[in-house]
């Protein structure tokens, strides 16, 4: 049975632990109120500019390009967006267990994030390029990103590009999304994030005429590797949203499962003092009656 003192160090330890969950809770929120706000902000454009090249895509007849060639699948490319740290609950092991399902023998990796890094080197497979972004981060690294993928995929090392990354949903709730990167097939005018959300400016197929100078093939050329860059940016803004969320939620989580073994602690605490009291008086009494 452990004695009062021992408790005392543990829970003075449990106490201890808890500030420091409760401070990196506070900078999670902070900093995953700025995250879901630039998320939620680059929505409508990604979802316009997604309806825009949709409806030219329609209005150009027989364009063609590089980045819309379709090949028979042999050798993948995987970008995985995961984070540079860890203690945000399940979110990394999710999205690895996700990476993990493609074939190792026909997949190159590229990763946004050191845990990616990390699980592409600790099994073993193969990585072809690791990038790094911040905490808000730029469009210039989306499109290191995206300029490196289109690359290999240009120059015939892959004949697809798949997104693995974390989607924001809400505070509490973050879902794992695969995503066709290239070849660019059919563009369809979806919402960019959640089907539902920040589409309400996306323009309605066949609603709107276009007038393009020079021609709609050059327009739609220079477009496409934009289109392609800022939707790899509009991913890691994504991502860093759910990362600060899952990190605040599991904060959080520690913070009131600290709180709750304190309360336990003190109670075993006060039970056992109590315990040691009733004992004292017990043997105070004996040797007095023993004494007459």
């Amino acid at each position: 049975m452990p004695s009062t003192r021992d408790i005392r160090r543990r829970i003075k330890s449990v106490k201890n632990t808890s500030q420091i969950t409760k401070a990196m809770q506070m900078v999670a929120a902070s900093k995953m109120r700025k995250a879901q706000q630039s998320a939620l902000a680059g929505r409508p454009y990604a979802a316009l500019m997604n309806s825009v090249l949709a409806e030219v895509t329609q209005s150009v007849i027989d364009f063609t390009h590089p980045l819309m060639e379709v090949r028979p699948v042999k050798n993948r490319a995987v970008i995985v967006v995961s984070t540079d740290k860890g203690l945000c609950g399940a979110l990394n092991g999710t999205l690895m267990r996700e990476a993990a399902k493609f074939d190792r023998d026909t997949t190159t990796y590229v990763t946004a994030g050191r845990k990616g890094s990390q699980f592409i080197a600790r099994t073993k497979r193969k990585l072809a390029a690791e990038f790094t972004y911040k905490d808000a981060p730029l469009f210039s690294e989306a499109r290191a990103i995206s300029k490196f993928a289109q690359e290999l995929f240009l120059k015939g090392e892959v004949d697809q590009v798949d997104l693995i990354f974390t989607n924001f949903i809400s505070t509490l709730n973050q879902r794992p999304e695969i995503r066709q990167f290239l070849p660019l097939g059919e563009l369809k005018a979806v919402d960019a994030g959640v089907a539902g959300e920040g589409g309400g400016s996306a323009l309605q197929a066949g609603t709107t005429e276009f007038l393009f100078e020079p021609t709609g093939e050059a327009v739609l050329g220079s477009l496409l590797p934009h289109y392609l860059n800022y939707q790899l940016y509009q991913v890691l803004l994504e991502s860093k949203a759910s990362e600060h969320s899952a990190r605040m939620v599991a904060m959080k989580n520690a913070t009131d499962n600290a709180k709750q073994i304190i309360k336990d602690l003190t109670l075993e605490y006060n039970k056992l003092r109590q315990a040691n009291i009733t004992s004292e008086l017990l043997e105070i009494t004996t040797a007095q009656m023993a004494l007459g």
